[in-house]
């Protein structure tokens, strides 16, 4: 093999590793910015701080732990409008069971984690069975878990959850320093990496999102795939809504907003495809971790919140126009 031909393999190899790691290449990149930015404003380092980065951590987790369930279901090529609400949903339903009607606390659970399971086989039957577009499926679950959690709530606050759930949300390890939802967020996407990657259900959930018509006959069941991740994305939701609920130490009808449009920036960003079979889901939890470092960056610089949410949403066009341009590039 030439020289030439060596350089310009190994610079192939470079971009493409960088455009699988975009993620961490951008939180390294936010970190020098906003370091520098933190110490010429305030004279002192405030960024880069582990308290900081412990409040970027827990904010990242329970989205990150949604966004798993968005990723997969990215890549078999769909995606599910309903999961925040689904958030909002079952901590509502568990905060009502334990703290009005007295439940305990596990029976709670149970209950919430049925829910959950519901909303997403409704959702899967819907668009693997029936045909029905996922935008419109959950979008229409979408309000009626909202509906269901205010009619329930009445829009009213329910504060301090039970002990037994503290140490999901607000427990710490090693002398207070490492957040337990943390880990429970990193030992979730190390599974699903793992099953992703290097199992045959891994294998599939690509070549269903690859091309659903040729893994129909490779011998795929390509509905119950495409099922499966609905009720998966159920699961991590509740799970998501459950975490929440003990680091907040309570519930509202406001828990979860906008979570289904942070997971798919978050998956985008990382490196998962809108239009299925591509990306690695660990830069999903990378791509959590990008966001949350970026406004925690903003606010810190001072910048209106309002003015966040204008930046949220470029963001969001930004990664759709990118990961679009990509796919007919590769094309």
């Amino acid at each position: 093999m030439s020289k030439n031909a060596t350089t310009l393999r190994g610079k192939k190899s470079v971009g493409a590793l960088v455009k699988d790691w975009m993620s961490l290449v951008g939180i390294a990149l936010l970190i020098i910015v906003f370091s520098i930015i933190s110490y010429v404003k305030f004279g002192a380092q405030y960024f880069l701080t582990w308290d900081n980065w412990k409040t970027i951590l827990l904010q990242s987790s329970t989205v990150a732990i949604v966004a798993l369930g968005q990723s997969i279901m990215l890549l078999t090529g769909n995606f599910d409008l309903s999961l925040g609400r689904m958030v909002c949903l079952t901590s509502c339903v568990g905060a009502v069971l334990m703290k009005n009607v007295g439940m305990s606390t596990g029976l709670a659970i149970v209950i919430m984690f049925a829910i959950g399971l519901t909303v997403g086989l409704v959702n899967g039957l819907m668009v693997a069975y029936v045909g029905v577009p996922a935008m419109i499926a959950t979008l229409g679950t979408q309000y009626i878990c909202y509906g269901v959690a205010k009619l329930l709530t009445q829009a009213v606050p329910i504060p301090k959850m039970p002990e037994s759930i503290a140490w999901m949300g607000r427990g710490y390890i090693f002398n207070n320093t490492i957040p337990v939802c943390v880990l429970l967020m990193l030992a979730l996407y190390i599974v699903a990496q793992f099953v992703t990657s290097k199992t045959k259900v891994g294998r599939n959930l690509y070549a269903v999102g690859g091309s659903r018509e040729a893994a129909f006959f490779s011998g795929i069941n390509v509905k119950l795939y495409q099922l499966g991740t609905f009720l998966l994305g159920g699961i991590l939701a509740t799970f998501g809504g459950l975490v929440l609920m003990s680091r907040l130490n309570s519930v509202a009808v406001t828990n979860g907003q906008n979570y289904e449009f942070d997971a798919v920036i978050s998956s985008i960003i990382g490196g998962v495809s809108l239009a299925g079979g591509k990306g690695r889901v660990i830069g999903t939890m990378f791509g959590c971790i990008f966001l949350n470092t970026l406004f925690n960056g903003f606010s810190q610089m001072g910048v209106d919140p309002f003015v966040q949410d204008v930046l949220k949403g470029v963001v969001l066009v930004l990664a759709v126009t990118l990961d679009v341009a990509s796919n007919k590039k590769k094309s």
